[in-house]
């Protein structure tokens, strides 16, 4: 009993500083609140609720503070830019990240914007081509860029070019470690070019960074049941279907719907 009234007790004062400081504008005091309650209480919904709302409101604050004091600045063009690509009007979006680079080349992720959002709006092999050809450029700007890499990869896999997919899909998973779906892109090209054997290693990366995805203890499993592991895929198989019972979702190649 006494745990329980202590642990109520700290919510309540965790909860009153993070409100208080917002009230305020203490945005750094009200994070370091809202942080200590997420890791305390992880799965509250009002701490959640909370968290999301000042969180949203310091971003907006932060945007218009930027405008306001360098209206000139790139930052506050690719603001603009991000904008508009999040209301969907690609042409003028694409303008925006151009006339950016006129004036910053060098400016990394411009690039690889530019191609995301090539790739988004159309899915010709054209679209393609000029997506690759961005994201290129953005690798030799960020030669670091995990994203771009596992972009090239995806342009590459729709194409059936699998070694290319694998080459870059296996770059994307070794600039981040942690780039759990590079590991499932990885693992599916390996087993679609019959390289089932070396498919597991990053199948099982994959599912122990996203265990609760179905989509990963399938392909693991199938690649198992080609080598010859039962007892594996049998295994895989039974967690599959537990985490599509629990999440709705199939075992389709994402992780979607299976329709």
């Amino acid at each position: 009993m006494h745990r329980v009234l202590e642990k109520e007790m700290q919510y309540r004062v965790g909860m009153a500083a993070a409100r208080c400081a917002m009230a305020i504008g203490e945005g750094t005091v009200a994070i370091d609140a809202l942080l200590q309650l997420r890791t305390q209480f992880p799965q509250n919904p009002e701490v959640l609720y909370t968290s999301a709302r000042f969180l949203s409101l310091l971003a907006d604050q932060a945007a218009q503070q930027l405008v306001k004091n360098a209206p000139d600045s790139y930052q506050a063009a690719e603001l603009n830019a991000e904008s508009l690509e999040s209301q969907q009007r690609w042409d003028d979006a694409v303008a925006a990240y151009r006339k950016i680079l006129e004036q910053h080349p060098k400016l990394p992720e411009m690039h690889f914007r530019i191609a995301r959002i090539l790739l988004e709006r159309s899915s010709t092999s054209e679209a393609a081509e000029k997506a690759r050809a961005e994201l290129l450029q953005e690798l030799e700007l960020n030669p670091t860029s995990a994203s771009a890499e596992f972009v090239l990869g995806e342009v590459a896999r729709r194409s059936g070019q699998w070694e290319e997919a694998i080459q870059h899909f296996t770059r994307a998973s070794k600039l981040d470690v942690g780039f759990a779906e590079a590991y499932l892109a990885l693992g599916m090209s390996l087993s679609s070019t019959g390289k089932h054997a070396e498919a597991i290693a990053p199948l099982e990366r994959y599912v122990k960074i996203v265990p609760e995805n179905p989509a990963g203890h399938y392909q693991l499993a199938m690649a198992y049941s080609r080598t010859g592991n039962r007892d594996g895929a049998a295994r895989e198989l039974e967690l599959q279907r537990k985490t599509a019972e629990k999440t709705g979702l199939g075992r389709g190649p994402a992780g979607g719907k299976v329709r």
